[in-house]
């Protein structure tokens, strides 16, 4: 499970949020491991059959407003029932008078106190929308994310089977790489996949027999992207003629990757195949698909509908 210190949390995220530090400074080393947030709204007022104490607690104009209808000694009664569970922290958000009682249980029990100038439902988007991507489910896997004709095909197949060629050949023709050998495979919303290049390897292929090279320096800044929706696995499997190969396409075959499912085209490959064409045409034939347009589909429809023509001449 990803774990984001509230200290990198502040440091890289902080002026977006409008966030700064305002007590229990040593408490900085804590960490969240969500992008959600609680409103711990009904916990003040003794209700803690329901709390989600492993995510950080927002204070708004609501729960502040109800703390200042109480005494001082009762505030801070509220107040404590929050902190007896070991909470990342608490943030107020909004630009009312900070209660006092808050500062001094931040420093008593070293949970951070932080403070958005952002309204409550602001900064609860604005921290879903930074964070979603780094809590989201991932995986790395081997293989080469191509952009062709606006569709992320993921090229897969066994080491050297002639992914990274497929690519520079897919460049060449004015498509844009998005990783080669190592793919970070991240899980968005709504089971979108979304495939992109670690840091380091950013922009480079690795071409047996010439070596590592720069793409966006060789076919300019046109020739790559930062990240690509993965729509299409592309496994690239080597020719046996002793197997049977997909020849008419009326059942869609899927891999799973991270819980969703992608269409798969496995590609039987030897000496002079042209991968690059077959490529851009299983790009096109996707682009069709999700237009509603199933080629292997209409045909079959066509040929029963001429059968049963010819069945009613016969009878």
């Amino acid at each position: 499970m990803t774990e984001l210190p509230l200290s990198t949390l502040l440091k890289v995220y902080g002026r977006r949020l409008g966030m700064r530090l305002l007590a229990g400074e040593k408490g900085m080393n804590r960490t969240i491991n969500s992008s959600d947030a609680n409103r711990p709204g009904l916990t003040l007022t003794g209700f803690v059959e329901v709390v989600t104490f492993d995510l950080a607690q927002i204070l708004g104009n609501h729960e502040i407003d109800y703390l200042r209808t109480l005494t001082p000694e009762r505030r801070f009664q509220a107040l404590e029932i929050i902190y007896q569970f070991d909470i990342p922290c608490v943030v107020i958000t909004g630009r009312g008078r900070l209660l006092p009682e808050l500062k001094v249980l931040a420093n008593k029990h070293d949970v951070p106190l932080l403070r958005s100038d952002f309204d409550t439902t602001k900064f609860i988007h604005l921290l879903h929308f930074y964070l979603d991507d780094v809590f989201a489910p991932h995986a790395t896997v081997h293989g080469t994310l191509m952009d062709v004709h606006g569709v992320g095909l993921l090229f897969a197949g066994r080491s050297a089977i002639g992914k990274s060629e497929v690519g520079l050949d897919l460049v060449e023709r004015g498509h844009r790489l998005v990783a080669d050998d190592t793919v970070i495979i991240t899980r968005q919303a709504q089971g979108i996949l979304v495939g992109r290049s670690p840091q380091l390897l950013q922009d480079h292929m690795e071409i047996r027999g010439i070596g590592v090279v720069d793409v966006k320096r060789l076919f300019g800044i046109g020739g790559t992207r930062r990240q690509k929706r993965v729509e299409v696995v592309v496994t690239l499997v080597d020719w046996d003629k002793q197997l049977n190969y997909e020849r008419i396409g009326l059942e869609d075959v899927v891999e799973t990757m991270l819980g969703v499912e992608v269409p798969e085209v496995k590609i039987p490959i030897f000496p002079g195949k042209n991968i690059t064409v077959i490529a851009e045409t299983i790009a096109f034939n996707h682009l069709l698909r999700v237009d509603g347009y199933h080629a292997a589909q209409e045909l079959n429809k066509r040929l029963i509908r001429k059968m049963r023509k010819k069945g009613k001449k016969i009878s």
